[in-house]
């Protein structure tokens, strides 16, 4: 008899504006590859990002061993030590989003489980990858909770974006590209993500943005701010490689409809414009924004729009704390605070 997919149990993936738990942070090794040259001045940015986290939530942070805790812990002394929690979880790179697990809650018994995909450092770009793809199921055995192996399928989490209610955003450019699953179709595709996500509506989009290594995952773009309401990047340069693509993407949004007819609501999100470090366009975007449960995470570049994406999150998200961080360091890594973060969503255990 063939095990019942996720789906088929009840399972569904929440909203990142549900209630969390916590928030699975992975911090970085000093020879990672993510920050070349410059990993002593990037810690600053996980302190201020850790911090910010722990007004909010419970931190729980992957680290190498008890020296890198030790070493991490007086970093974050100022944090309540309630507030956090660190694992013996090993990995290559600190991108979260990506290598850690993908949470689904259930209104049955087991009410959380976590899903393993295969993680190939983004279509084989980093070497080595061995570590951050053993991290989902090193999570769901320190937690006690199951955990739905589809380690032949790789998908990364920052690829992905969901309202809680069975729709999710993703690109073309990066879910149907050669270098993740070159046996799979796009219907293949979609009924794996339909078995394993419980989503009901897939939206797909073109292409991301400039200097983005993923190959354009959905959450430097476009993301969710609520049931039908989406925030999207738009680039005013004409001139500029990304102003074509996004305007695209922005056209594709106005004609989607939800399930039940219902057209999306569409905010837009200013780019920061062009930032380069040696000669090598950076992938910085505001969309790259983390929602904890009083607070959204901003990555902000010193640079003229920072103010005007401040204030397209207060709209999107009035009753939160927007809290704007500086990522000048961050974004040579080719990420901010999503990709550096996972939700663990709270589940209510009376239901």
């Amino acid at each position: 008899m063939t095990s019942k997919t996720p789906a088929e149990k009840g399972y569904r993936l929440p909203a990142e504006w549900e209630p969390h738990e916590a928030t699975w942070i992975s911090w970085p090794q000093p020879d990672c590859n993510s920050f070349p040259g410059s990993y002593e001045r990037v810690i600053p940015t996980f302190v201020a990002m850790a911090e910010a986290l722990a007004e909010s939530e419970i931190v729980r942070i992957n680290v190498k061993d008890s020296e890198q805790e030790k070493t991490v812990r007086n970093l974050l002394k100022s944090c309540p030590r309630e507030r956090v929690e660190f694992f013996h979880i090993p990995t290559d790179e600190p991108w979260c989003r990506d290598h850690g697990p993908i949470f689904l809650t259930n209104t049955k018994s087991p009410h959380l489980a976590a899903l393993n995909f295969g993680f190939n450092a983004w279509g084989y770009k980093l070497s080595p990858f061995d570590e951050d793809n053993a991290v989902p199921p090193a999570v769901a055995k320190a937690l006690g909770i199951p955990v739905f192996d589809f380690a032949d399928f790789v998908l990364e989490g920052g690829s992905i974006d969901g309202n809680g209610l069975g729709t999710i955003i993703t690109t073309e450019s990066c879910l149907l590209n050669a270098n993740r699953n070159p046996d799979l179709n796009r219907h293949q595709i979609e009924k794996k993500l339909h078995d394993t996500l419980g989503v009901k509506a897939i939206f797909w989009l073109g292409d991301g943005i400039e200097g983005d290594d993923t190959d354009g995952h959905v959450d430097d773009i476009t993301r969710f701010v609520g049931p039908s309401t989406v925030i999207t990047a738009v680039e005013e340069d004409s001139s500029d490689f990304n102003y074509e693509p996004l305007k695209r993407n922005l056209d594709l949004l106005h004609t989607m409809r939800l399930p039940g007819g219902e057209p999306l609501h569409v905010l837009t999100l200013p780019m920061p414009g062009r930032i380069e470090r040696d000669g090598q366009r950076l992938p910085a975007s505001y969309a790259n924004f983390y929602i904890a449960n009083t607070a959204v995470l901003l990555p902000v570049y010193g640079e003229r729009n920072d103010a005007w994406a401040v204030s397209a999150l207060h709209e999107a998200f009035p009753t939160r704390n927007i809290v704007p961080i500086d990522c000048r360091e961050l974004i040579w890594g080719l990420g901010a605070f999503h990709c550096l973060t996972q939700q663990q969503p709270a589940v209510n255990l009376a239901l």
